[in-house]
């Protein structure tokens, strides 16, 4: 466009938002294990603080129990102890340099608190797709008085518009299926 008003960069962002918010809602536990469960886990190892991928090969061989193998037997005592003191209470069985991690089935007051947690998710989500929107706006307002016509600018408001409301109703299906999955017995 001539105007130089760029509303895929707005687009990106906002979708960012909602890929931000996916990578959220994997780290929350539902009923059955998922690999990506342990994604926000670092293990202390080598002098620094590593993904836990990084020193062992995550698996799912059964659907309520995650099993790491640890590439290096020097560093079991690491990833056990990076995995117990993580906020989801995981209780690993160390076997060799194999940890058998068994998910216990949610009580019905957890998933309700899962189900609240991914609200609060979606809800910072829908937030910064807002500030992307504001900062659109703004953005259009500033190109008015450098001259962009009234019609131009109106009609890229408009698409600003359009593209949060697309985002925030894929935020808000998100939020839906995450709190379908959590409360699935």
């Amino acid at each position: 466009m001539s105007d130089g008003f760029n509303l895929s960069e707005y687009r990106r962002r906002m979708d960012g938002a909602l890929a931000s918010l996916k990578a959220e809602f994997a780290g929350l536990r539902t009923g059955r294990a998922n690999p990506a469960l342990l994604d926000g886990i670092t293990v202390s190892a080598y002098g620094s603080d590593m993904p836990l991928n990084q020193v062992g090969g995550i698996s799912v061989p059964e659907p309520r129990m995650l099993s790491v193998s640890v590439w290096d037997k020097t560093q079991v005592a690491a990833v056990e102890r990076a995995l117990r003191e993580s906020r989801l209470g995981l209780n690993p069985v160390v076997d060799g340099t194999t940890l058998r991690i068994p998910l216990p089935p949610l009580t019905e007051e957890r998933r309700k608190e899962l189900v609240k947690i991914a609200g609060q998710y979606s809800e910072s989500a829908k937030v910064a797709v807002r500030n992307v929107r504001r900062d659109a706006m703004e953005t259009l307002k500033q190109a008015e008085k450098d001259g962009m016509s009234e019609d131009e600018q109106k009609a890229h408001a408009n698409d600003v518009q359009k593209a949060t409301d697309t985002v925030i109703t894929n935020i808000d299906s998100a939020l839906e299926e995450k709190s379908a999955e959590i409360m699935q017995v």
